[in-house]
């Protein structure tokens, strides 16, 4: 089935919808800007099936593996669903707008009228998996915990704030130290554990103990690299709240782990787990016509969306001196035969990620730059690199497999940079061979195809540059090690980016990931203007202005050249069994993590 959704007009419209919020007492949710679209009132999300019937099975297929079941620390690999469905927050997400939270174990939410400072107070009924309740002193332990032992996508929000203090039995006060009108939502996003379970434990440890969560699933039992399987609470304590009404309808959630796609489809097909997604429009077309289909016991939907295409690539780390001349890079890029590579991978056209939020009015043009985004980038002007304040765009080849024209450029580029061919063989003047090592993840794929084959058919581009290439392939554990300490050359990456960037974009792009392990800044990139770009999103007074310095960071990430981008998809593709429905109204952000399986059903 095909479904229709917001068009980007409309949600260009929703975004740009701003006002002044001056809370002058306790509200039920929060917006980044304006008010919460759904009144104090409301009795279900707009995306949910409130009468939608409870039970049933649904059974997940996941590549790779875990080895831990803390996913809030550095070490280990912890399955999502872990806090996808046992561990809540103060406030949760509405999927039907740009950013928007509303209660959850937080009755309410009250803030300063600069946001100086945001406040939330327990409902009386919150309370954990074994019964015990969820208190201020729980809150605040976890907030500082996570801040400052946790894993570094917490840390800075945790230096963000000045004083955080009980103010009454259920109610809590942070302070901030800094102007950040997202800080009070970040604040409310923060998983809230149970203090008690970590008494003579080692926070920052990998184990497989149990988190102790408070919401609708528990763990039921569990594997490490096999499967994990979770149980819908029935004593949950929110189950009758409004937020969740018509959400969280299968009884039992279940995670089998595959080490490949292929063997993951093969499961799908042999009617082994209830869904699969596509990332690959040829497949889907000419692969989705196995028996299961042809009897009607399996669904086909496309599942359309208005969410930024995000940057999934492969990523040169600047770290090395021989990515370390944009110019380098550049030449890079020309070399990879984008029309060429993706009608032989994917048998038919798909659109390229042009910037890193293109498809969505948070993307930059590829013109000059103008107006409000221009403003903001003059003073930078210096330091950028050529094409973020003139314009530009990625190359184009003829879809020929030779690509002579953008060979010839990245030839002149590399030259300009210091690198010729000498003996057949790409040098520097001091002698030094221009070699890459990718690193790969066995069974990783882009969009359902196998990135090893992409990566082949580039090096064959690259050789003939005098640049000779190795693949070296890992599993899931080593190679999420080797990337968390960008001991790297090259690695394939997915960045996803939402309509409402914010505090995160630090973790992305901020020069303090060129050393400290673990942040998404895996290309090393050291940029002053990009860093004063996420500032001036994160203190933006209108959805106006903080659309203009996304638009600028955009220029700055892509014109940067940090990436070899590839393609995004516009629409979702998931084929499932027909026993499982969603509604029929579509969030905003379609198929994303408010989606499948929040809102989904059997019918029995």
């Amino acid at each position: 089935m095909t479904l229709n959704i917001k068009s980007l007009g409309v949600l260009a419209a929703v975004f740009a919808m701003s006002g002044e919020s001056l809370w002058a007492e306790p509200q039920h949710g929060i917006a980044m800007y304006g008010d919460p679209a759904l009144p104090s009132d409301f009795t279900s999300l707009p995306y949910a099936n409130a009468d939608a019937p409870k039970g049933g099975k649904i059974i997940f297929g996941e590549k790779g593996g875990f080895d831990s079941m803390n996913p809030y620390i550095l070490k280990g690999k912890a399955p999502w669903g872990v806090r996808a469905h046992t561990v809540e927050s103060l406030l949760m997400r509405s999927y039907d707008e740009p950013f928007t939270l509303y209660g959850l174990l937080a009755e309410s939410v009250e803030t300063g009228p600069n946001r100086e400072w945001v406040e939330f107070t327990l409902r009386k009924e919150a309370q954990f998996s074994d019964g015990s309740p969820v208190t201020v002193e729980d809150v605040l332990w976890s907030f500082e915990t996570l801040g400052t032992q946790g894993h570094p996508r917490y840390q800075s929000a945790w230096q963000k704030i000045k004083t955080a203090e009980k103010t009454a039995d259920r109610s809590v006060r942070f302070t901030f130290n800094v102007v950040d009108f997202e800080a009070p939502l970040i604040m409310g996003l923060r998983p809230i554990l149970r203090k008690a379970d970590w008494e003579g434990r080692v926070f920052e440890d990998s184990s497989l103990d149990v988190v102790t969560g408070s919401g609708p699933y528990v763990v039921s039992g569990f594997e490490p690299n096999r499967f994990i399987e979770f149980s819908r609470n029935p004593d949950y304590w929110g189950k009758d709240l409004a937020v969740n009404a018509g959400r969280h309808n299968a009884d039992t959630l279940r995670y089998e782990y595959f080490r490949d796609g292929n063997v993951l489809f093969e499961a799908f097909k042999a009617g082994d787990t209830s869904w699969h997604r596509e990332g690959n429009a040829g497949k889907w077309a000419e692969l989705y016509d196995f028996p299961a289909v042809q009897r009607g016991d399996v669904v086909k939907s496309i599942v359309p969306h208005a969410r930024p295409s995000g940057m999934k690539g492969f990523v040169f780390n600047t770290r090395k001196d021989k990515f370390a001349d944009w110019r380098v890079r550049d030449a890079l890029i020309h070399a990879f035969n984008y029309e060429f590579i993706v009608r032989n991978r994917n048998s038919v056209d798909a659109p390229r990620s042009s910037s890193y939020f293109s498809n969505s009015v948070l993307g930059m043009s590829h013109d000059a730059a103008q107006g409000a985004v221009l403003e903001l980038l003059e003073p930078y002007r210096d330091q950028l690199i050529p094409g973020a304040i003139e314009g530009y765009s990625l190359p184009v080849s003829d879809g020929s497999e030779a690509n002579r024209k953008n060979l010839r450029v990245a030839m002149k580029q590399l030259a300009a940079a210091g690198w010729t061919i000498q003996e057949g063989v790409l040098k520097n003047e001091a002698g030094e061979v221009f070699e890459i090592e990718v690193l790969l993840k066995v069974g990783g794929t882009v969009g359902g195809i196998e990135t090893e084959g992409v990566f082949n058919i580039y090096a064959d581009a690259l050789k003939r540059l005098g640049i000779n290439t190795r693949i070296t392939l890992v599993d899931s554990a080593a190679y999420n090690e080797r990337r968390k300490a960008y001991d790297f050359d090259m690695i394939y990456n997915f960045w996803y980016l939402s309509l409402s960037p914010g505090n995160e974009q630090t973790l992305y792009w901020g020069a303090n990931g060129i050393t400290t392990p673990g942040t998404r800044n895996y290309m090393g990139m050291n940029s002053p203007a990009a860093e004063a770009m996420v500032e001036k999103m994160l203190t933006a007074d209108s959805a106006e202005h903080s659309v203009a310095a996304t638009k600028a960071l955009d220029r700055i990430l892509t014109s940067g050249r940090y990436v070899v981008p590839l393609w995004y998809s516009e629409v979702s593709r998931l084929a499932h069994k027909k026993e499982l429905n969603f509604p029929d109204r579509l969030p905003m952000y379609g198929d994303w993590s408010g989606f499948l399986p929040d809102v989904w059903w059997l019918e029995q």
